[in-house]
């Protein structure tokens, strides 16, 4: 989500559309936490129907580097990761 708002803001359909599988009342909750969290603002314009945007404030834009470090490991490290998992559930699955 956060790296959804590194190109801008974005309204709350925007973001759901692309977050596949998150349920409206998980993006909802996921945005307040980032919001009360200080990294993410949200403007309603108090409009009807509802117009809200949400960006990243400061300290939000602050964690771009070390997201883009973070997905960039995960990516090169992807391959390992599922190997140790399927060794672990192979060793607990004998074990239990």
């Amino acid at each position: 989500m956060l790296s959804g708002l590194q190109d801008g803001v974005k309204r709350y359909a925007e973001l759901r559309a692309e977050t596949p599988g998150i349920s409206e009342k998980m993006l909802t909750q996921a945005l307040r936490s980032l919001e009360r969290d200080g990294l993410v603002s949200r403007k309603d314009y108090g409009t009807v129907p509802p117009k809200v945007e949400y960006a990243l404030t400061e300290l939000g834009r602050s964690l771009t580097f070390p997201l883009q470090q973070m997905c960039s490991w995960t990516d090169a490290h992807a391959d390992e990761v599922a190997q140790a998992r399927a060794r672990y559930d192979v060793d607990n699955e004998n074990a239990g």
